[in-house]
């Protein structure tokens, strides 16, 4: 029997193949990931994560699980938030990505607990969070719904979801973001990040990401309940919210 194929951006590959692409995308990416996402999002991602953090409203001593937490932005405003008797995981595939989110937050005098883990099989017990976060790390799981179905899992009822991610844009703006996005982003990967193939894998990954309200299904099929989402950007960005009942 055949394995089962996936999408790599615009390419068909096998679903074994795509966690090992993947991780060669961020190894790649990761020595200039904040940099870039700066020029790329001409620093609006800065007001998305803002907006996020806002939404999740992390109270002393809470539980939080940073899942594809790459450099730790989200895991930095959680931790302080959560302080001194909180537990806030931040977590990656990527050992890259990882570390420099390890970094990040000791330079900033925040240590939390690490883990190295696929998003698809998580190494936590169940309803064991009261929120769980995946900020631009959703669309580059190879099993989306059994990814959201494990966040579900570890979640506690009453807990939260938040799910930031690349969506649709306002179809008026499509033609302007398309030209940006294949030809200024690879070109900026390039020159900046030494790798223009990275960007335009971004670039290709969004467009096979669900729209807004596809994605809203795939959570409610996960096991959440009140799910609603937020348009950020005219869509460029949506974050979504589910409670686990």
């Amino acid at each position: 029997m055949s394995e089962k194929e996936t999408d790599f951006g615009f390419t068909r590959v096998n679903e074994s193949a795509k966690a090992k692409k993947v991780a060669g995308v961020f190894d790649s990416v990761a020595p200039s990931y904040d940099v870039m996402n700066d020029l790329m999002s001409l620093g609006l991602h800065r007001a998305w994560k803002a907006f996020t953090i806002a939404r999740a409203a992390v109270r002393p001593g809470q539980k939080v699980l940073d899942i594809a937490g790459g450099t730790g932005d989200l895991a930095l405003a959680f931790a302080r938030a959560a302080g001194k008797d909180g537990e806030v995981w931040l977590t990656d595939i990527n050992a890259n990505m990882l570390g420099a989110g390890r970094d990040k937050l000791i330079d900033r005098g925040v240590v939390v607990p690490l883990a190295l883990c696929d998003a698809e099989a998580l190494p936590f017990a169940d309803h064991h969070f009261d929120l769980v976060s995946v900020a631009f790390g959703l669309r580059n799981m190879t099993n989306k719904a059994r990814a959201l179905g494990e966040m579900c899992r570890v979640l506690k009822p009453g807990g939260r979801v938040l799910v930031l991610e690349f969506s649709r844009v306002w179809k008026p703006l499509a033609p302007l973001y398309d030209a940006y996005s294949f030809r200024v982003l690879p070109w900026l990967g390039e020159r900046v990040a030494k790798d223009g193939a990275s960007y335009r894998y971004l670039a290709e990954s969004i467009r096979m990401h669900p729209d807004q309200d596809t994605l809203k299904t795939l959570l409610e099929e996960a096991g959440f309940a009140r799910v609603k989402y937020f348009n950020l950007a005219a869509g460029v960005v949506a974050l979504h919210e589910g409670a686990r009942l």
